[in-house]
């Protein structure tokens, strides 16, 4: 219960600071017209929806005040909204690390696809796809039910196992397959570009007049210091990710298949409190890119954060001069 309560209250302070700083610092241009950092504009305002859904009945239930344990109809909205809004923000992350790999392709004709409107045409079909996947928690989830870890939970061992399978492979599993799949493809592209891209200058030599080749390593890629930093803003977010969602995941399919298995008082005390850290640290991955991004952005992201800053500072001053 005090974790519920205090950790609760804090992460979704955390939470809900750092994914609004985020869609107002990634809707700046020129930043919003990047189609990596349009994708982690839209999987902010999802994460966002997330912990709304999610935390605050957690730290309600602390004072009894949870009206999702007792009514349906609360229960089955807050369990969709909750899993749609972490589906699309964990595949529209996958998404940009599609999109980086494309960025940093050699081949010409990948590179042109990278652009603002696939990174919108792939949100709206993963918007679609995701709602339609997450329909099912409205049927499954019931309120006021004993022998779970929530009141608000699944209502049959298979509608468990089925929204179980579902969060740990369409939610969590599917999509940090493809991050690290095109995250090795992308360091890929990236070794193979600093190999082949070279440029040279001539120079004249003083002495003789002769002309010499000196390498010019400045490539195009180290050039790009804003897709470099979101490159590494995107890695630094996949790994949080595995660490912070893989255990809720897995704790899921174990509850579920081991609900109607007798256990002591002391058991199911140990099992929920795991529950309850497992599932807070879910909402921690959905609140931390903002902080993510300050800390390894770089100048661009922190450059867009302190114009933003600044605007909003003289927007002050103009008031209180008014």
């Amino acid at each position: 219960m005090q974790v519920n309560r205090y950790l609760g209250i804090f992460i979704f302070v955390f939470g809900i600071i750092g994914n609004t700083l985020n869609v107002l610092v990634l809707s700046q241009r020129p930043l919003c017209l990047n189609p990596c950092a349009w994708l982690f504009l839209i999987a902010s305002i999802a994460n966002s929806i997330g912990i709304l859904a999610g935390l605050i009945s957690r730290f309600l239930s602390t004072w009894a005040l949870d009206l999702t344990n007792t009514n349906q109809f609360l229960c089955k909205i807050r369990a969709f909204l909750l899993f749609d809004g972490i589906t699309i923000g964990s595949w529209l992350i996958a998404l940009a690390t599609i999109d980086r790999w494309l960025s940093s392709n050699i081949n010409v004709i990948r590179r042109q696809q990278s652009t603002l409107k696939n990174a919108q045409r792939s949100t709206i079909l993963v918007v679609i796809v995701s709602t339609i996947i997450q329909t099912q928690q409205l049927y499954c989830f019931e309120a006021n039910l004993t022998n779970t870890p929530l009141k608000c939970y699944t209502q049959t061992i298979v509608c468990g196992i089925i929204s179980d399978v579902c969060f740990a492979l369409v939610t969590i599993l599917f999509p940090i397959i493809v991050m690290f799949i095109f995250g090795l493809m992308t360091i890929s592209n990236v070794r193979k570009t600093q190999s082949r891209l070279q440029p040279e200058t001539l120079t004249m030599n003083a002495r003789n007049g002769h002309e010499s080749t000196i390498t010019n390593m400045r490539n195009p890629l180290q050039r790009k210091k804003s897709d470099r930093h979101l490159l590494i803003m995107l890695f630094i977010q996949v790994l949080l990710i595995l660490l912070f969602t893989l255990p809720l995941s897995a704790y899921k399919l174990y509850s579920t298949l081991t609900r109607n298995v007798l256990k002591s008082t002391l058991q199911n005390t140990i099992e929920n409190f795991m529950f309850n850290i497992f599932l807070l640290a879910l909402y921690v991955s959905c609140g931390m890119p903002f902080y993510i991004y300050t800390l390894s952005g770089g100048r661009v992201f922190r450059k867009a954060l302190f114009s933003l800053m600044e605007a909003l500072r003289r927007k002050m001053m103009h008031i209180l001069h008014q």
